[in-house]
């Protein structure tokens, strides 16, 4: 973790680029080194469910919980990062005691970035998506956020197509809902480069890409996951798109928008909350 310096320009500017060089230049090393070594195997095997949660306990089991236990693939460990709640998350989830549930504490005693309301939106999640990674088992990986839902068969479809097909990182089409009163829709993300994280499924050894804390200071593609997904194609990670609905993300209980909106259409209540 860098020490906390100022939200100005010069900073974020030099800091960015530092640490894009330093992606740059481990990225492609370790994704050829993995593929020497395990990156050959493309059987079916253990499915590595990660789920980064942060005072939201009852639509984390009311969702993602709900939707992932559910699965027609069967084969599959849930490793939920609780990132410091304060509304009972980690005794509920100890209380429950589900075999196939390993909950891990993220501490937010560090300093991560400026509150403010669209830089949580930037990089709510990095820290306790870097801290479950190293706890993930399986030989692949399947990321859900707590208020997202899988189709029974989310899992058993995207292994399929990553196997039969020898990609390394997939996803897929996504049914949304942006706002409350709006309706159903068809979010076709192909050909452009980045799905929704509910709909990722890759090769667990593409868990050495490290997400970055620091994406908030680029003057681009500033959100997370859009910083690693770009580090994918540029290091040459063999990438598919499956042309099917496997998620459905909606917006939270008693919210209007889903996505960056509701963060930013409430910024005191994010700030104050975070």
């Amino acid at each position: 973790m860098l020490r906390r310096l100022p939200d100005k320009p010069f900073y974020n500017f030099a800091i960015s680029n530092l640490i894009s060089v330093k992606f740059s230049i481990f990225d492609n090393f370790l994704l050829k080194i993995s593929r020497l070594g395990i990156g050959g195997n493309y059987k079916p095997g253990l499915v590595s469910v990660l789920i980064p949660t942060y005072n939201r306990k009852n639509i984390l089991f009311e969702r993602a919980i709900k939707s992932v236990l559910n699965q027609t693939y069967q084969d599959f460990e849930v490793i939920i990062v609780d990132d410091g709640s304060s509304d009972g998350t980690y005794d509920k989830l100890i209380e429950f005691n589900h075999p196939k549930i390993k909950v891990i504490k993220n501490s937010r005693s560090k300093y991560r970035y400026p509150n403010k309301a669209i830089y949580h939106w930037f990089t709510g999640g990095v820290s306790a998506l870097n801290c479950g990674l190293k706890y993930c088992k399986g030989q692949y990986i399947a990321r859900i956020d707590d208020d997202d839902i899988w189709t029974e068969d989310h899992i058993e479809k995207l292994l399929s197509f990553l196997v039969k097909n020898q990609y390394e990182f997939v996803y897929s089409h996504l049914k949304a809902k942006m706002t409350a009163t709006g309706n159903e829709e068809i979010i076709t993300n192909y050909p452009d480069p980045l799905g929704n994280t509910c709909t990722w499924f890759f090769k667990s050894y593409l868990k050495h890409f490290k997400l970055n804390i620091h994406c908030w200071r680029k003057k681009r593609n500033r959100v997370f996951d859009m910083d690693v997904h770009n580090r994918f194609f540029n290091a040459g990670v063999r990438i598919g798109y499956l042309e099917e609905v496997t998620a459905i993300y909606l917006p939270r209980p008693n919210e209007e928008f889903a996505g960056s909106k509701a963060y930013i259409s409430k910024s005191e209540e994010i700030e104050s909350k975070y």
